[in-house]
């Protein structure tokens, strides 16, 4: 039997770093935006051990990938299995960016649980993937809900949101990526100073109360060890974006455009020699699930 499943990309329209906690992690309160641009996750039954292959030679095939992890986490909990997993290969055809803030991994992670709890028919409810997915990284439990979505705690604890109006997104990841390790790092170094909220411009009509102040707590100290975001979010804006910003711990840069023309032509201006441009849109809760059912 084989399955194939859509894994999502993500950005966080708003993410804010409330303290640290005591087991270590930061305490977010983040908005989650489900994308339409996916990976294409495809299960297939086999006799053998786990196989992972992928089209993308900088992803890991072994335990460091997350689909790897979610499908052992699987193997021990839904099926009692013991040692490494097996009967099942994972393909991974991989359209999201690593190390840029889209969520790349957790969406096949989360991916990777939806499937195999149908192919191994294992029955597990949605609370259960929940408590799972939350066992894997903080921001995979979002993946299983989608559209737009309040995060908090480590921002696994998810509280789903009237989905924003659709707008089409520049995506723009420079020739670099930002761990997310890094990025937190740099913003415990930074120096506690006023906050300035970021230029923008008056937000669409239709979009929610909260939309008028949004912002992403790690830009400014990742900015300051990589300028060139810095200058892709102004030239979003100065391309005519109702909204830019870096998604997550970077390194990518989206853009929120009402019409896709505009956003077409955004990214061919902007296009540069070793990125990534992509033009995609947003996706409502509703549409994942028409796609991607638990």
């Amino acid at each position: 039997m084989t399955l194939t499943l859509p894994a999502f990309a993500k950005v966080n329209l708003d993410l804010r770093i409330l303290g640290l906690r005591a087991d270590g992690y930061h305490d977010l309160r983040t908005v989650f935006q489900s994308l339409a641009l996916a990976d294409a996750v495809t299960l297939t039954s086999t006799r053998g051990p786990l196989v992972i292959t992928t089209d993308d030679p900088l992803v890991p095939t072994d335990r460091r990938n997350l689909a790897w992890r979610a499908a052992s986490l699987l193997w021990r909990t839904g099926r009692g299995g013991r040692g490494e997993p097996r009967g099942v290969t994972i393909d991974l055809r991989k359209r999201i960016p690593s190390e840029a803030g889209l969520g790349g991994g957790s969406a096949d992670a989360a991916a990777t649980l939806i499937g195999l709890n149908r192919l191994w028919k294992l029955g597990l409810d949605t609370a259960t993937l929940h408590r799972l997915a939350a066992t894997l990284g903080a921001d995979v439990p979002f993946f299983l809900v989608g559209g737009t979505a309040l995060g908090l705690g480590r921002g696994d604890d998810i509280y789903p949101l009237a989905d924003l109006p659709r707008v089409h997104v520049v995506l723009i990841r420079p020739g670099f990526g930002v761990a997310t390790a890094e990025a937190y790092g740099w913003f415990d170094q930074e120096p506690r100073r006023t906050r300035r909220e970021p230029a923008r411009r008056p937000t669409p009509a239709g979009w929610p109360a909260w939309a008028a102040s949004l912002r992403n707590d790690l830009e400014a100290p990742v900015v300051r060890h990589h300028p060139t975001i810095g200058r892709i979010r102004q030239s979003l804006l100065d391309a005519g974006a109702a909204f830019a910003a870096m998604s997550g711990s970077g390194s990518t840069v989206f853009g929120l455009f009402e019409r896709v023309e505009a956003a077409r032509r955004t990214a061919r201006d902007l296009a540069r020699p070793g990125w990534t441009v992509v033009v995609t849109r947003t996706l409502t809760r509703r549409e994942q699930a028409a796609k991607l059912t638990i």
